[in-house]
């Protein structure tokens, strides 16, 4: 009979037990155990399997047969399953049939025992170790299995001791978390750790191992692993997958730009990475992570959690291109995106805060040498979104706006915007709104579906913020259309819609918003079209505003389309640029239609000639730039100001004045009014019709016709303006009814005519030098007229001072601007002081012979430089062009240097009058040049050094070397401060001495700190300050502050401090009368008039900055300290030599402190800054302790001996001191008081009570800080008793108590009080007084020591 089991189950027909009819026989025979060989079951489940039959009924049926209360039914069980394991993983079977398999073991496994489970568990883990995994099937059991096992209560054996099987459970985790997978299967394994129940320390284990093998997996395996890691993270361990993730990718764009960097690279195993197919991983993985964030806001939470707490550590590693790719995409939802902006903000702000602060310190970039910018991140975040980062783009611009929002230049109350765009953004606000523009830029560039939506948005927020500055929005939508004109076609219902709103916009913006649309005109027709339908409109609108948008609008149209023929002036490049579009594609058309639409739009300018002065002024302004850009509108220009001029010129020969002024004003009501600004229309018709004669005479065609009418008006002209010299130089003040009799006030009507008609008859004067300067080509007869030009505007000009004088009017004060062109003024100064051509000389003489006539010249050139540092360009011809004047900068520049150097002050005011010597203004003016060129032209300093250099003029521009030529510049101003300094004291001009100092400071800026020339400059200062022995306070303090400003850049300043707080302490004497200071002297420039409170109030100030520093740095290795990830020794070591720098910095400027409260400081600002500066320097050593409390409290650090010293040192040095200086304030107070009070007795009860008001106010004031100090002093005991007791280190046996601690007691009222009793009642009191009085020497007197062996 046995023999026949074997064959029936090998067998097949209809006698097979396998059927399901024979389930239940099998079921039978297995439960009498009658099949004895276990291996032929495993074999019968295998071919079963292959096959395809029914394998799960075969196994329901094996289960049935063996139960699970009996162990041969176990054992038969587990024997299933070993076998089972490896065929599902085999490969060799269905997917169908491997699931079918898997469930049914999956549903039977509960019913198992322990110890079979702890089994069938280790079998799993062996499986893993030895990599036979194929499929990862078999892992669902398994999570089942350690499942089961968690809830087993029975004992189980693991070595040689018993554990239950939630031990077990963790055991195998362990040993599993420890061994090697095979990369494939980590998908498999993190996807099974989601289904077993883990306990915190567990996942945090699983969750480790997993990041773990990021690096041996392919990348492109690594998004879907992230996705089952996010998923486990549900779990918890949040941080630690986040933290891993942005780790790890952080590290592949590091090697990746390693690679750029060096792209032939030795490693080939290193250099295997592609750079789009990373950019696309880490674009999925983003993707991956935003979308479990939107399913567990929890997630949310802790990526924005944790990337604030390690930007308080590194921000390089919180805050990289990945990272902040991450938080963009997360933004989009709107619950984080305040949040997220909120955190990016303070990072870019907090970043280049902390990039400026480094950058002017030499101690900090010491300490620092790695400097982390967060706006290159942000800005390669945009780089990096070009491979598809679809998800980022909406973050980036939603980032930008808001950055640019946030930051935007602000508006004074009452006043006009600070515009940024002219200067360099230095501040970190400034720095913040120009990255916000830069990534809207970028963004723009890169992502073409996005572009519109830009467009809009910056269209939609010049409108919508017309009352604010949007100078830097405008300039963005310069930048898009430039580097787009094309595409914006698309988008041009956007623009023209913005047209309409034009006329309610501010003028400022106006124009802005045109010139930055300009290109678009172009090449869009349709967008012209509207543009000038609203520009005529607004022509004829109520509003002034609307009247001159229309008129800059149609200005700006004649300059941009040319007429066929027109003459293409390269001499006046373009402001926008190359980049525009030009559109000459159908020329002969294009230029045609443009002829009549440039004369349809001069029809409608000519209407505005008789509008408002200021419409008129606009015009006149802009005439000059149309006519060079479109050289056949010539003639209708001319014509139209022929006509314009002859309103107001009176033809017959000898009538004087030659203009009528009367029609230049009007009058409504009381009040008078500028109709007609004759002086801008002659100014206008001067530089058109030198423009007209330089350039059209030399390429005139043969248009006999043109020609003759042409000459008609060039004819007519040039006889008007020769007619008007002639007669203006023989009219007298009384002939236009101004004299010095007149009246000028701005109170009457009459005054405002008078200051009207004296503006335009000066304005007059200044063209007709111009024009006849130039025309005269240096004839004595011309330059005769000039003079008397000159004469006649002098004239007029002393008489509006002298009168501005007496009103004491600040609108008289101002001078009037001048008419004179930039360029013709370099052409004047270059000629009156550099012309040394024979021919010139006699012609050249009559204008050398009036000093004021140079003195004048010298400061026009001045306030044409003022001008140009304020706004960035300048009136007159060419005045928005950089190029042009940057080239009048540097003749200026060039004359100015030669004038004062070649001629010192010293020598000219030994003939001067009255007013500024010609020296000193031309030194005023190189300070503002030099000003002007470091805020507008900071990339062409190079070229602008290399221009005043005469010498070396044919160099090559790649070899300048700028700290060079600034240090030749340099030295030229040291001569001149020094020739000051070595002059006799009447000699001594303290406003040239103060400019020179200013010159140097701005000029040091241009060094290299680290050259051999920034030392020598330095050292020379040191030296200055040394030996001279200063009393003019503004040159002390000026000298001083460029002293600290070089010091700084070159080595921490405390040692300098130092000695300055001891030579001021040999000054002013000490707090105690009875001690003599030793007086030995380190700088000349401390003596008794400078040193309170100019010097001290210095000292103190940069005291106070390296207190900032020091506080800075604190903080800085405090949230290092805190760090504990696996670069933690790094960040130890970082520490320590952070604390050192600490450490030492704050006990050299303890011995600053000690000299100073030493010091008999006089009352007021010095003691009131003193009080508060040691406040802080207490704030800043508990701060100190409080990092060495928390030190001790994470590990058992012992605290090092430079602490125990500075502590030392504060103890015997600084304490008592303070103390001391305190009962010294005190008494210096009752003093003042006492004082009053004797006053009182002599003056009557009014004044009596004003008196004592304000000494008790002012007493109240300056012993405020008393309070704070006393209070600063106990907190930084209190947290030294801490520490002494965290540390073992018993720190408090160097402070001494403190004997004056009832500081609020008034000492003169107490000694006044003992008078009146009997000295034998109150002899505590006394003796208390006296052991504290004789203390304090001995407290005073030991450092004094000290200081004296220092010495």
């Amino acid at each position: 009979m046995p023999q026949t089991y074997p064959t029936a189950l090998h067998g097949g027909g209809r006698g097979d037990l396998r059927s399901p009819g024979h389930l239940g026989i099998l079921a039978i025979m297995l439960i009498a155990d009658k099949i004895v060989l276990q291996t032929q079951l495993g074999d019968m489940v295998t071919r079963q399997a292959l096959k395809g039959r029914e394998t799960a009924a075969l196994l329901r049926g094996i289960f049935k047969g063996s139960p699970c209360s009996q162990r041969s039914g176990v054992l038969r069980r587990l024997q299933v399953y070993k076998h089972c394991v490896p065929l599902v993983e085999s490969g060799d079977l269905h997917l169908g049939k491997v699931s079918e398999i898997i469930g049914l073991l999956m549903l039977e496994a509960r019913q198992l025992p322990g110890h079979a489970l702890a089994e069938l568990a280790t079998l799993f883990v062996d499986v893993i170790k030895g990599g036979s995994l194929s499929n990862g099937k078999s892992l669902e059991l398994f999570s089942t299995v350690l499942t089961a096992l968690a809830s087993s209560k029975e004992s189980l054996a693991y070595g040689k001791g018993e554990l239950n099987g939630e031990e077990f459970k963790k055991q195998l985790i362990n040993t599993l978390c420890s061994s090697k997978w095979d990369p494939w299967t980590v998908i498999h394994l993190a996807n099974m750790f989601r289904d077993i129940p883990l306990s915190a320390e567990e996942l945090q284990f699983v969750v480790e191992k997993v990041l773990r093998m990021f690096s041996k997996l392919d990348l492109q395996e690594i998004p879907p692993l992230v996705y089952q890691l996010l998923l486990l993270s549900a779990k918890g361990s949040k941080k630690t997958v986040l933290e891993g993730i942005i780790v790890f990718f952080n590290q592949l764009d590091k090697r990746q730009k390693e690679e750029q960097r060096v792209p032939q690279s030795v490693d080939l195993e290193v250099a295997t990475m592609p750079l789009d197919q990373l950019r696309h991983v880490e674009g999925t993985v983003i993707l991956h992570i935003v979308s479990v964030i939107n399913l567990d806001q929890d997630l949310g939470e802790e990526l924005i959690k944790h990337l604030k707490t390690e930007q308080q550590k590194d921000p390089g590693k919180a805050l990289c291109p990945f990272s902040v790719a991450l938080l963009l995409s997360v933004a989009v939802k709107h619950r984080l995106q305040e949040q997220i902006f909120d955190f990016l903000k303070t990072s870019i702000t907090r970043s280049c805060k902390d990039l400026q602060f480094l950058q002017a310190s030499k101690f900090l970039q010491d300490l620092f040498p790695q400097q982390y910018d967060v706006t290159t991140v942000i800005l390669e975040v945009v780089k990096n979104s070009a491979f598809g980062w679809d998800h980022v783009t909406q973050g980036l611009v939603d980032l930008g706006f808001s950055l640019m929002e946030s930051y935007e230049p602000k508006k004074p109350f009452g006043g006009k915007a600070a515009d940024t765009t002219y200067g360099l953004s230095k501040m970190p606000a400034q720095q913040a709104c120009r990255l916000g523009a830069s990534i809207l830029l970028e963004t723009f560039k890169v992502h073409e579906p996005i572009r519109s939506d830009i467009l809009e948005q910056v269209l939609n927020r010049v409108l919508t913020k017309a009352a604010s500055p949007v100078s830097h929005f405008i300039d963005l939508l310069s930048n898009i259309v430039v580097s787009a004109p094309l595409v914006l076609q698309t988008s041009s219902s956007k623009v023209t819609e913005t047209f309409d709103n034009l006329s309610f916009l501010p003028i400022d913006t106006v124009q802005g918003l045109l010139r930055a649309v300009q290109p678009l005109l172009k090449v869009s027709m349709s967008v012209r079209d509207s543009l000038i339908l609203v520009l005529q409109k607004a022509i004829f609108s109520r509003q002034l505003d609307a009247r001159k948008a229309a008129v800059a609008g149609f200005l700006l149209l004649l300059r941009n389309f040319k007429i066929l023929g027109s003459l293409s002036s390269s001499q006046c490049s373009q402001v926008i640029g190359a980049t525009q579009v030009q559109a000459d594609v159908h020329a002969c058309y294009n230029s045609a239609a443009n002829e009549a639409f440039c004369l349809e739009i001069l029809g409608s300018l000519r209407r505005c000639l008789s509008q408002q002065a200021d419409v008129r002024l606009m015009l006149y302004e802009g005439f000059y730039d149309v006519l060079r850009r479109n050289s056949q509108l010539a003639s209708s220009i001319m014509e139209t100001l022929l006509s314009q001029i002859k309103q107001y010129y009176l033809p017959q020969p000898d009538l004087l004045p030659p203009l009528k002024l009367e029609g230049c004003i009007m009058a409504q009501g009381d009040q008078i009014f500028l109709q007609e600004p004759l002086a801008h229309l002659l100014c206008c018709i001067q530089h058109c019709l030198a423009w007209y004669k330089s350039t059209v005479h030399l390429c005139q065609g043969a248009e006999d016709d043109e020609e003759e009418e042409d000459v008609g008006f060039e004819q007519n002209f040039e006889e008007m303006l020769e007619s008007v010299t002639r007669r203006m130089i023989k009219s007298e003040l009384e002939d236009f009814e101004l004299d010095k009799s007149a009246d000028f006030s701005l109170s009457s009507g009459v005054g405002v005519k008078n200051n009207i008609y004296a503006i335009q008859v000066m304005g007059i004067c200044e063209v007709l030098i111009e024009y006849n300067f130039n025309i005269g080509n240096f004839s004595k007869n011309k330059f005769e007229d000039v003079l008397g030009l000159f004469t006649c505007y002098n004239k007029l000009s002393e008489i509006l001072k002298e009168k501005a004088g007496k009103n004491k009017s600040t609108l008289g004060n101002k001078t009037a601007r001048s008419f004179l062109s930039m360029g013709f003024v370099s052409t004047l100064l270059t000629a009156l002081f550099r012309d040394n051509a024979q021919g010139h000389e006699e012609s050249l003489a009559v204008l050398r012979s009036s000093t004021e006539f140079l003195r004048y010249a010298v400061s026009v050139a001045l306030q044409k430089v003022q001008q140009l540092e304020e706004t960035g360009q300048t009136d007159g011809p060419d005045g928005q062009n950089p190029e042009k004047m940057f080239q009048n900068l540097c003749k200026i520049t060039r004359v100015l240097l030669w004038r004062y150097t070649s001629i010192p002050t010293v020598v000219e005011e030994s003939g001067k009058k009255k007013g500024k010597s010609i020296s000193l203004l031309c030194l005023e003016g190189l300070l503002r040049i030099f000003n002007t060129v470091q805020q507008l032209y900071a990339a062409r300093i190079p070229q602008f050094l290399q221009a005043l250099d005469i010498t070396d003029g044919d160099a090559e521009e790649t070899d300048i070397n700028v700290t060079e030529k600034a240090a030749f510049q340099i030295r030229q101003f040291q001569r001149s401060l020094v020739n000051q300094f070595s002059s006799a004291e009447d000699d001594f001009n303290s406003k040239e001495t103060q400019s020179l100092i200013t010159v140097l400071s701005t000029l040091s800026k241009l060094l290299d700190p680290a050259s051999q020339q920034f030392l020598q400059f330095l050292t020379w200062t040191v030296k200055i300050c040394k030996e001279n022995a200063l009393e003019d306070i503004a040159c002390c303090k000026g000298l001083l502050s460029l002293l600290f400003s070089l010091h700084v850049l070159y080595k921490s300043p405390v040692s300098l401090l130092r000695e300055l707080a001891q030579d001021i302490h040999a000054c002013l004497g000490d707090i105690d009368q009875d001690i003599e200071v030793e007086s030995r002297s380190h700088f000349a420039i401390v003596n008794a008039k400078t040193a309170a409170p100019t010097v001290c109030l210095l000292v103190l100030g940069q005291a106070d900055k390296v207190l900032e520093e020091v506080d800075w740095l604190i903080k800085k290795f405090t949230s290092l300290g805190s760090d504990t990830s696996e670069d933690s020794s790094q960040a130890s070591n970082q520490t320590q030599a952070l604390e050192k720098g600490v450490i030492l910095q704050l006990g050299t400027l303890l011995t600053v402190y000690h000299e100073l409260v030493q010091t008999a400081l006089p009352a007021g600002s010095c003691v009131d800054t003193l009080l508060r500066s040691l406040s802080k320097t207490y704030a800043i050593l508990t701060s100190l302790i409080k990092h060495y409390i928390q030190a001790c409290r994470s590990a058992s650090n012992t605290i090092p001996g430079r602490l125990e010293k500075l502590v030392k040192l504060s103890g015997s040095h600084l304490t008592p001191q303070c103390y001391s200086f305190i009962t010294y304030v005190q008494n210096i107070h009752s003093e003042s008081l006492s004082f009053v009070e004797e006053k009182k007795k002599k003056k009557n009860k009014e004044d009596e009570a004003a008196a004592v008001s304000t000494v008790m106010a002012k007493v109240l004031r300056e012993t405020k800080p008393i309070p704070n100090l006393i209070f600063a002093i106990e907190q930084y005991e209190k947290f030294l008793i801490h520490l002494s007791k965290k540390s073992k280190v018993n720190l408090m046996q160097y402070m001494k108590l403190s004997t004056s601690r009832d500081f609020r007691i008034n000492a003169s009222m107490l000694d006044s009080a003992l008078q009146e009793h009997n000295t034998e009642d109150a002899e505590n009191e006394p003796d208390n007084e006296q052991s504290s009085t004789a203390e304090q020497p001995d407290e005073n007197q030991e450092p004094k020591k000290k200081r004296r062996r220092k010495k």
